[in-house]
């Protein structure tokens, strides 16, 4: 199974189809709404921004498994992230990136780039998942890897 065979439920409810960005850069982010890392929306945006029209996108999925960071529904989350960091990326359901319930999506990305010393859990809030325009998952970054330190290796690949 590869990352286009997944599907997500978009923040508005509807399911989504990940070969929706087949041969598109992507990079995929756990995210919270009240976590010290909350700013990075902003570098997130830009990048959208900045690469819009060449074959990249960024995905946010909102969790809650990390010191209660993300305590909102999704109307909620859409609100919060249009009203403070004017995303306008993609944006999906709250999932779990860790234990028995975690989403397909995670149990992927986490079986192909795993953390330090080889640990595949999710430690934080804005882990990063860098996957190329077939697919492959390329790197994995942690929660103080800004979006402007990304920006270098999404350019490489676009």
């Amino acid at each position: 199974m590869g990352i286009y065979d997944i599907s997500a439920k978009a923040i508005d409810g509807s399911d989504k189809k990940l070969d929706a960005y087949k041969g598109k850069v992507l990079l995929i982010v756990n995210v919270a709404s009240k976590c010290g890392f909350t700013p990075q929306y902003k570098g997130l945006e830009a990048l959208h921004r900045k690469y819009a029209g060449k074959d990249f996108e960024v995905l946010g999925f909102p969790c809650d498994q990390f010191g209660h960071q993300e305590p909102g529904d999704e109307n909620e989350i859409k609100n919060f992230c249009s009203l403070t960091y004017d995303v306008s990326f993609p944006m999906f359901a709250k999932i779990d990136v860790n234990g028995a319930n975690t989403h397909p999506l995670y149990q992927f990305l986490k079986s192909e780039a795993t953390g330090i010393l080889g640990s595949e859990g999710i430690k934080w809030n804005f882990t990063k998942f860098l996957v190329d325009k077939s697919g492959k998952v390329v790197k994995r970054y942690g929660s103080i890897d800004t979006p402007e330190k990304i920006d270098k290796d999404i350019a490489e690949l676009i």
